[in-house]
């Protein structure tokens, strides 16, 4: 039962909605198993929402000063005290008939807030009625236990307010899609035409029609602080509401407004003055929207008068609707899922309140549970159910409209099962790196007799089969450190899944990443032995050089293998990104595709690697051994140049889509450190050829120039650190971990690595040892680095989704209702 338990901790944080027990039965089950309730309590509590939960640390805190002053009154007291005064002590705990003055102890007092005319909300007073051992330390203990029933009461309601306003806006959206839907089916029904089939609605032609409707969520209300600071609760952050389908108005142009929709037209359709929006994620949106515009400035160049001359048609087709039918769908997991956090915060923090006050009993051998108990339960956040009652009516409707009535089928979407992970693979895990490490011990002992990684005049295998052992390398080393970042995002419960939108059933566990990487390694180490030993036996490298090329070819058809083995939703994904990243600029950019893109940004010397190697081969080279050939043929040299430039020109039309899409200056000023990035690049790779001093002046100033612009946006912008008025000097606030010498030894070394371009200017290489070594442990540097910089930055993130205590993503909504007053 330990072991179950424990497993349904490490996913606790997943975005599957947890199913809790009763709080007194949960209370039992945790005295059963004797398991700390605080580590229990922190592993389930939904870590954006961590600042929201009761504060069970600071109670425990108050009650210890309680029990040590309790302990030296005891000692005291056992010194002096005599046996009549202890009978009467016990007498007087008792009324005249037997019955015990428990319900003397405290009273709770209920306080109406300034606003509670307006439906505002109750706040809890304790006032002691019997003396304590040290009474200032019980009245403190119980302000801050007063203090926190009446957090949790008001942030219960207003993420219920919040949600209750989802849920109402989703029925609507639900409503207009089942019409459209409807009418579509009736007029394929009367024209026979099932693909062209379409809504002909007609277009208004004010001109606020046009305006522009961001997709982007929008702040809360500051009614939750006002209330907060009204009632003089201590709060550290409003929460922000992420209210859809209530589009706002700013002051954008109309052209640009228009191109940011698939269809930003106000169309009547039965009386309502609608609008469709569908986000341009694609390309195929992203030219459907600039052909639209195209044709609407024509058509208004042609009428420029509204009137019934001036009214045109919109068609609605089954493509726009299976886009809005997919938007809607997302919009309720997203909501059940919110509904299942705020029903896991509302058993958790009564399970917590029931915890502290059994302690304080304990301590103080009063009878407080049963009197501050009932206040609780009484409160709003454990008493109200319209929560329950929405997401019962969620599941209906979910089921109803996207399940086929399928009850089951409906549940696998809402309620996704957690894959178990086996100790198979932590197996497999450990062999694999014992043979990785054998195999590569043989492997260097084999090329240091054999001499070849030593300075040689003319060493084929170091400039037709090295690039591939290099390239494997660097890309696993990356790939290993990722299941290093996501061990760590765990352990410091960085809810990466939510940050990089990952399904619960199909992402990649940190043992699920190091067994790839130890199997692949193992698989390339290998290989290259048997290569090496190949060579160093008499045989030619005619006869041999096709295998360092077909087992990049292996890897590469695994990776695009379309049946369902080795991982398949996870390789799919991989390419998506991949295909998002290189068409960047037409694809809508979410966190997941900007972060490859980063870290492709530290890959340069693997694309180049990968580049050489692809032409070797293609070209046939490798037969003749002509491996000069790639090097001498000009489209390679500017192919070399091209490959130099891409990660940061892609990350680059990355920051520009995002100032598109949010209208945000901050992202043309990261735009601005890529393109240094690019000047760096290229001036190195200029000088590579060129060699001359000229050159190498234009790498200095480039290279320092690009680095004092990433270690700003790095330290300041990425990571959140250096901020001046943080009561952690020289970092912020809030850090997820305890130690703060690591972030400031981060910091340093994040600064050393990122001098590593130094080295083109000093020249700096191990004795005795081929420069490509050399390059390979600089290129390794830059690989580390970026493992590094990967935690600090998903920490940054999960903070700023923690202050503004948003767990769920927020989905636009495609149907949105415009007044006639517009």
């Amino acid at each position: 039962m330990m072991s179950s338990r424990k497993h349904s901790l490490s996913n606790s944080y997943s975005n599957s909605p947890i199913v809790p027990l009763s709080p007194l039965a949960l209370s039992q089950d945790q005295d059963r198993n004797m398991v700390k309730f605080s580590k229990q309590f922190e592993g389930q509590l939904v870590p954006e929402w961590k600042e929201a939960f009761v504060d069970y640390w600071q109670l425990k805190e108050d009650l210890k000063k309680i029990r040590l002053l309790n302990n030296n009154t005891t000692t005291n007291a056992h010194q002096t005290t005599s046996f009549p005064h202890k009978l009467l002590s016990s007498i007087s705990k008792f009324g005249l008939f037997g019955r015990r003055r428990d319900q003397g102890v405290i009273q709770v007092h209920k306080r109406l807030t300034a606003s509670a005319s307006k439906g505002g909300d109750l706040l809890y007073e304790t006032e002691l009625l019997e003396q304590f051992a040290d009474t200032n330390a019980a009245k403190q203990f119980f302000e801050c236990l007063d203090m926190q029933l009446n957090k949790v009461n008001q942030f219960y309601k207003t993420k219920e307010k919040e949600f209750l306003e989802r849920g109402e806006c989703l029925k609507k959206q639900m409503q207009i899609l089942s019409e459209l839907k409807t009418i579509i089916k009736q007029q394929q029904h009367r024209k026979g035409e099932e693909e062209d089939a379409s809504i002909s609605c007609s277009i208004s032609c004010e001109e606020d029609s046009v305006r522009d409707r961001t997709e982007q969520e929008q702040q809360q209300q500051d009614s939750f602080m006002d209330e907060l600071e009204r009632n003089e609760v201590p709060f550290p952050d409003s929460p922000t509401s992420d209210e859809i389908g209530k589009p706002t108005d700013i002051n954008m142009k109309t052209e640009k407004g228009k191109l940011r929709t698939l269809s930003g037209r106000v169309f009547s359709f039965q009386g309502k003055s609608l609008r469709i929006n569908i986000p341009l994620a694609t390309p195929s949106r992203t030219f459907s929207a600039i052909s639209y515009l195209v044709w609407d400035d024509l058509v208004n160049q042609s009428s420029k008068k509204c009137g019934p001359q001036g009214r045109g048609k919109l068609h609605i087709n089954k493509s726009k609707l299976h886009h809005a039918q997919k938007m809607i769908k997302g919009a309720f997991l997203e909501l059940y899922k919110g509904l299942g956090y705020l029903k896991t915060y509302r058993h958790l923090n009564m399970l917590a309140f029931i915890k502290i006050l059994k302690k304080f009993d304990k301590v103080t051998e009063k009878q407080v549970l049963p009197v501050y108990l009932k206040v609780v339960e009484s409160s709003y956040f454990n008493s109200s159910d319209k929560v329950m009652n929405l997401s019962d009516e969620v599941e209906d409707l979910f089921i109803m409209h996207f399940a086929d009535e399928d009850r089951r089928k409906g549940m696998k979407y809402l309620r996704p099962r957690q894959r178990k992970e086996s100790h198979a693979v932590t197996f497999f895990i450990g062999l694999f790196a014992g043979c990785f490490v054998a195999l590569l011990a043989g492997y260097i002992i084999m090329a240091h007799i054999t001499g070849m990684y030593r300075r040689q005049p003319d060493s084929i295998y170091m400039e037709t089969t090295y690039p591939v052992l290099s390239m494997f390398s660097l890309l696993f080393l990356h790939f290993f450190l990722y299941g290093c970042n996501i061990f760590m995002w765990r352990k410091a419960r960085i809810n990466y899944s939510f940050i990089f939108e990952l399904a619960p059933t199909k992402e990649l566990k940190y043992r699920d990443v190091f067994l790839i990487c130890t199997t692949s390694m193992t698989a390339v180490v290998g290989i290259m032995f048997v290569h090496l030993s190949l060579v160093t036996k008499g045989h030619s490298y005619a006869q041999v050089q096709a295998i360092p090329g077909l087992l990049l070819l292996a890897f590469v058809l695994l990776l695009v293998c379309p049946f369902n083995i080795f991982y398949h939703s996870s390789r799919y994904r991989l390419l998506g990104v991949i295909r998002n990243i290189i068409l960047s600029p037409l694809y809508k950019v979410v966190m997941l595709d900007f972060f490859m893109a980063d870290q492709l940004c530290s890959q340069v010397p693997m694309l180049r690697n990968l580049e050489y190697v692809a032409c070797y081969y293609i070209t046939g080279s490798y037969k003749t051994q002509d491996y000069g050939y790639c090097m001498r043929a000009k489209h390679y040299r500017d192919l070399a140049y091209a490959v130099s430039f891409l990660p940061y020109y892609w990350r680059a039309m990355q920051c520009a889509r995002r100032w598109f899409d949010e209208g945000q200056t901050n992202h043309l000023v990261n735009l601005g450190k890529y393109v240094s990035a690019m000047l760096a690049a290229g001036a190195k790779v200029a000088y590579e050829k060129e060699r001359s001093i000229g050159w190498l002046c234009l790498v200095v100033v480039m290279s320092s120039a690009a680095t004092v612009y990433q270690l700003y946006w790095d330290f300041v912008k990425d990571w959140g650190l250096l901020q001046m008025n943080s009561k952690n000097p020289w970092l912020r606030n809030e850090l997820m971990l305890r130690r703060k010498f690591i972030y400031y030894f981060s910091m340093g070394l994040n600064l050393i690595l990122r001098l590593a371009w130094l080295q083109t200017v000093v020249h700096s290489t191990f004795e005795h040892v081929d420069y490509r070594v050399t390059g390979l442990f600089l290129a390794a540097l830059e690989v580390i680095r970026r493992g590094l910089w990967n935690f600090y930055r998903l920490e940054n993130e999960h903070l700023n989704n923690a202050g503004k205590f948003r767990a769920v993503k927020t989905v636009p909504l495609p149907f949105h209702e415009v007044d006639e007053e517009e």
